[in-house]
């Protein structure tokens, strides 16, 4: 079943996705889901005559692949095989088909496809006092940092002053140009122990812009009645009440100024298409994929998520968040990639088969679609993990093959959306410790997505405050674009 968390009705910070949802009888025309999309219309002024240099407004949509639990950049991107053996750990470097890269033998389907992006080698920052997953996934997808830690390094659970996630941002400030679904979740919210989705909404935003959160397995049979019509109310008689309301409105003029918010207006016909054309449920639809592209994806649900993600900015979806399919502080053997109790046997047995597959995947067929030049792909985690094995380096207790956090050099995956193929930006130093060239801030990473996007980055928006504040606190990478 489609789970969207929350309780129903109205709130003081707006009218919950849910309600936008419920559709296909009455509550269509109760200005819900019309609301929507007419909020999504009021976007912001960008940097379109600030004399806007390449790459800028190139990507159409963004799939996110957040890697939940800081993978291991040694292990996976960014091998030092001359390193000591205790921080070069048990996996050998392979040559990719991008001349002088090498990446672990872990990543052999990877290897194949890395002259379609870019790895950013040098993504650093430095927290404040301990840190955790929680205060991380905050800043990377916010672009600010959090305001308030624990003394275990965990944030307070998410609030309605939050800064926004970057796709509630999105979903205002570029709404899709069809009747689609502007910002996708799935398949389960990014959670630290019991602080749940931290991050990941709209906060002072509203509710109106949080995520569709698609909480299933996209490997199992996906369950949408949210976007079905109600069996009580058909198609026919739906119409019948769209080109009725459409029509006492129009005979209205005088009352249509009087109560403009509930014009039948471009807004309600972007509803009406959405509930109708059947252009979301079809989206979700990985039936209609052919059995050898899904087993190419895996049939895992990481796997599956990365292909409906692809069909989704297919159909016009602005932004697919897929989180690992985990969490952190859990079993490093099934969940998230929080390897301090074992490190090696994870990665080669679990995780990266399945990154590897998925990954590799999703570059070729967005490439071969010819989607790629139009859709951004970033995989990342919140942080990587420490050079040196068996230690502790944020309160937590390893094991002599573990790795703890690592905030201080890891590993960014980026592709498409104008991004440069086949090149290595940023370099670490001789035990992936330390950036050596062209330290990134993970809010530069953002940065740059919302530039791909023709979102400008310095834009001022106000805060739960209003007081002015930039869209993200980071600077875009414009020397990634080709």
């Amino acid at each position: 079943m489609l789970v969207i968390p929350g309780k129903m009705g109205t709130l003081c910070d707006g009218t919950t996705r849910r309600e936008f949802l419920r559709v296909g009888g009455a509550a269509l025309f109760g200005m819900n889901l019309p609301q929507l999309f007419a909020l999504q219309a009021h976007t912001l002024s960008t940097a379109a005559a600030k004399g806007i240099k390449k790459g800028f407004g190139q990507a159409k949509s963004v799939i996110l692949l957040f890697l939940q639990g800081g993978p291991s950049h040694l292990d996976i991107w960014d091998p030092k095989p001359d390193a000591p053996s205790n921080i070069r750990g048990e996996f050998k470097p392979i040559k990719t088909k991008v001349p002088g890269v090498l990446l672990s033998e872990t990543m052999p389907m990877l290897a194949e496809q890395l002259d379609k992006c870019i790895l950013i080698r040098s993504m650093s920052y430095t927290p404040e006092g301990l840190f955790n997953h929680t205060a991380a996934i905050y800043q990377m997808l916010t672009g600010y940092p959090p305001d308030k830690v624990s003394p275990s390094g965990q944030l307070e659970p998410p609030s309605p002053r939050d800064f926004p996630t970057a796709g509630s941002q999105i979903s205002k400030l570029k709404p899709p140009d069809v009747s689609m679904l502007p910002f996708v979740e799935m398949p389960r919210p990014l959670q630290e122990s019991n602080v749940i989705g931290k991050g990941g909404a709209a906060g002072f935003l509203g509710k109106a812009y949080d995520p569709y959160r698609l909480y299933q397995d996209p490997n199992k049979p996906i369950k949408i009645d949210d976007l079905a019509l109600r069996s009580d109310v058909g198609e026919g008689r739906l119409k019948g009440r769209f080109e009725l309301l459409k029509g006492i409105n129009s005979s209205m003029k005088d009352l249509e100024k009087a109560v403009s918010s509930t014009a039948v207006d471009e807004y309600y016909a972007k509803a009406y298409d959405l509930v109708l054309s059947g252009k979301a449920r079809s989206a979700f639809d990985l039936e209609q994929e052919p059995a050898a592209v899904r087993e190419r994806y895996g049939r895992t649900t990481f796997g599956q998520g990365a292909l409906l993600a692809r069909r989704l900015v297919e159909a016009g979806t602005r932004l697919v968040q897929l989180n690992w399919p985990a969490v952190a502080n859990g079993n490093p053997e099934v969940d998230a990639f929080d390897t301090h109790a074992a490190n090696f046997g994870p990665l080669k047995n679990l995780h990266c088969p399945i990154l590897d597959r998925t990954l590799s995947a999703l570059l070729e067929d967005l490439d071969q679609r010819g989607l790629l030049n139009e859709t951004l792909v970033v995989a990342v985690g919140e942080f990587g993990r420490s050079p040196r094995l068996g230690v502790s380096t944020s309160g937590n207790s390893n094991a002599p093959d573990g790795r703890d956090h690592w905030p201080y050099c890891y590993t960014a995956l980026i592709a498409g959306g104008g991004i440069k193929r086949g090149e290595v930006y940023g370099k670490s130093d001789d035990t992936a410790s330390a950036p050596k060239e062209d330290p990134v801030h993970p809010t530069d990473l953002l940065a740059t997505a919302y530039y791909a996007l023709g979102i400008d980055p310095a834009m001022e928006i106000l805060n739960d405050l209003n007081q002015p504040r930039p869209l993200v606190k980071g600077e875009p990478l414009v020397t990634l674009f080709g």
